[in-house]
């Protein structure tokens, strides 16, 4: 079944267009309990927030199999946005005041809640966070099931349980092979070895975690935490890395951080993400660095643009994301199936 998107509005899609297929009023649906509406919080930076609707969307449409998924986007108040952002959200984001007033019954099956760049080193200082504190204590009442990603992972861990992220001396920046670390549901038919985007400076301790009632599913080849998950009156799931990433992400990301090096923005020129180049363009790649190194210009911009445009990426993770998050929606369905009270995966 395919994947569609509520509309804010109806009729005509306006001009800033999100082209997804939307519901159509009468059309055909499976039995209730294979019908299925996740609230996608999507608190991407402006430049982002296209990319982050697609990503999900498409690894959702790839998991759905036989049930319909309807998503539902919403915004966070609090988060920062230029006049482009504002009117993204303005035309297809409803607010979250809007879902904390659904009355029961009517409430998402699912939450998935992305994160953003921090503005300052305390994500309790960052201005969406009493909104997202709340949006915490909702899920934990109201939904079956919440997917916390990346930074959204580790400002859910610090206002559950106190639990800091840690900066590490390199970035962890590229496709990670991550293993197995505990069987669970979530990861049925999954391969013992799987490979993950990852692209955060922070991570979170796996010892704190456990000693707080997490159980880490999956760690990188380093021994750091990939996928953990904390059961409790619902199944939260937490991905350091980021699973609905498309094949040129990082690509993008890599730009945009060269970027900020040779404008003077970054005192440090970005390092090559891990597994993802292919020997040529990543020996083409270095030799830019070397000059752009030596001397900081706009023009190998140009140059690293060209060569990225011929790059070629391997998505080696897609499998594994769409079979992860089948799992999840199975498990949402198995919930919806028992009025919400069967017991949790594990």
């Amino acid at each position: 079944m395919p994947v569609f998107l509520n509309p804010k509005y109806p009729g005509p899609e306006r001009r800033s267009g999100l082209n997804w297929p939307r519901a159509r009023p009468g059309a055909l649906e499976p039995p209730h309990d294979r019908v299925l509406h996740i609230g996608l919080v999507n608190n991407m930076a402006d430049a982002a927030m296209s990319a982050t609707e697609y990503q999900f969307l498409t690894l959702l449409d790839a998991a759905a199999g036989d049930v319909s998924v309807h998503v539902t986007l919403y915004a966070l108040p609090g988060v920062e946005r230029k006049p482009p952002g504002q009117r993204r959200v303005g035309s297809f984001y409803f607010g979250i005041e809007q879902l904390w007033a659904l009355p029961p019954g009517h409430c998402p099956d699912g939450l998935i809640v992305t994160g953003r760049e921090p503005r300052t080193p305390d994500l309790r200082q960052e201005a969406y966070w009493p909104s997202f504190t709340r949006l915490l204590d909702w899920a934990q009442e109201h939904a079956c099931s919440a997917v916390w990603s990346c930074l959204a992972a580790h400002a859910a861990v610090l206002a559950l349980d106190g639990i800091e992220r840690v900066r590490s001396p390199h970035k962890q920046f590229g496709i990670f092979a991550c293993e197995r670390a505990a069987p669970h549901a979530l990861l049925a038919a999954a391969p013992a070895r799987l490979h993950v985007p990852h692209s955060r400076w922070n991570g979170v301790p796996a010892g704190q975690l456990i000693a707080n009632g997490y159980r880490v599913l999956t760690r990188t080849s380093d021994g750091g935490v990939d996928t953990f998950v904390k059961e409790d009156a619902g199944l939260f799931v937490f991905f350091q890395g980021h699973p609905e990433y498309e094949p040129e992400t990082l690509m993008g990301e890599y730009r945009r951080d060269v970027g900020r090096y040779l404008k003077g923005e970054a005192d440090t020129y970005p390092q090559l993400p891990l597994n993802y180049f292919e020997a040529e363009v990543e020996q083409a790649l270095r030799d830019i660095e070397a000059r752009a190194r030596a001397s900081r210009q706009d023009r190998f911009l140009g140059e690293l643009s060209a060569v990225l445009g011929g790059a070629r990426v391997l998505n080696t993770w897609r499998g594994t994301a769409a079979l992860v998050y089948r799992n999840w929606l199975e498990h949402l369905c198995a919930q919806k199936c028992h009025g919400g009270t069967s017991a949790i995966l594990s």
